[in-house]
């Protein structure tokens, strides 16, 4: 790594540290369904157990009613889908949303690693680019952080659908996954739903307060990055600017509508803010409701 990404790293270490009582040292784990159980031993049947247990091929071979026993997952699946498209290159502050999905992302492998799980990435841009296994470890984290930290955004839109569908593919076993995009994508909805039925998911919905807003002034004309085209507009127009607002808002009653259909709760994170202290934030208030 070179120096400058090591200093990112090591702010962002100092960052995860911040959140250890909410997030690392496994009390993160308590907040999420993820965990799993899997089968440890045979024993035999006694009175009171549940017969839905009974292991009836095993039980026939060996001629007594022998019961599968379940032992807790002692460690979770933690998986990130990243989108690095260049809708993400957009910044009114401090940073750009590209660069707030890169240290979120390494926060939240950070935090995984501490804590004994498994971490993995999928980044995903006009197509899914890269896919870092499911790994423990310090050196696999310090890959998944710098790949994070130094990927390209790229134009052509969003593969979201792409994505989850790969994402699903990739986790055999239940986990945890973080979806961290601004969700400017059509038709991953179904995709999104069955993700959900096996995998706790939280869309990390990666905004910037400016984005989409343009002040009234002359004509000016506009690049859209995700489809590499111009257009000319008023803004100064109070039609415009209507349509702005109404734009704006319909997106977002359409993203909110997704994610309760899905069952996938959403963590609001803005490149104004603290993403640290946003995940904190959500991690209490989803401990409240369980």
């Amino acid at each position: 790594m070179n120096e400058q990404l090591l200093k990112k790293v090591k702010r962002i270490e100092i960052a995860t540290r911040k959140v250890m009582d909410d997030f690392v040292s496994g009390g993160y784990k308590s907040h999420f369904k993820g965990q799993g159980v899997q089968f440890s031993e045979h024993r035999t049947y006694t009175p009171g157990d549940d017969v839905r247990h009974i292991d009836w091929k095993v039980s026939a071979r060996n001629r007594e009613p022998l019961i599968k026993k379940y032992e807790e997952e002692r460690e979770l699946n933690v998986f990130i889908v990243a989108d690095l498209s260049a809708s993400q290159d957009f910044g009114s502050k401090k940073q750009t949303k590209k660069e707030l999905v890169a240290e979120l992302g390494a926060m939240i492998a950070f935090a995984a690693s501490t804590s004994g799980d498994k971490v993995g990435v999928l980044f995903v841009t006009n197509k899914v680019k890269k896919t870092i296994e499911l790994k423990k470890g310090k050196n696999h984290v310090l890959r998944i952080i710098r790949d994070l930290l130094s990927f390209k955004t790229e134009g052509g839109g969003t593969a979201l659908k792409q994505a989850l569908e790969e994402a699903r593919r990739v986790l055999k076993h239940s986990g945890i996954v973080f979806i961290l995009s601004d969700f400017h994508s059509d038709g991953y909805e179904s995709a999104l739903r069955q993700l959900s039925k096996k995998h706790d998911v939280v869309a990390v919905k990666i905004n910037d307060p400016m984005e989409g807003k343009i002040p009234p002034t002359g004509k000016v004309t506009l690049f859209d990055p995700e489809s590499n085209r111009e257009i000319e507009i008023e803004p100064g127009k109070f039609s415009f600017q209507r349509l702005l607002n109404e734009k704006q808002q319909l997106f977002d009653q359409k993203t909110k509508q997704i994610f309760t259909l899905a069952g996938v709760e959403t963590l609001p994170v803005s490149t104004h803010e603290d993403y640290a202290d946003s995940l904190v934030q959500f991690l209490k208030k989803r401990k409240k409701k369980r």
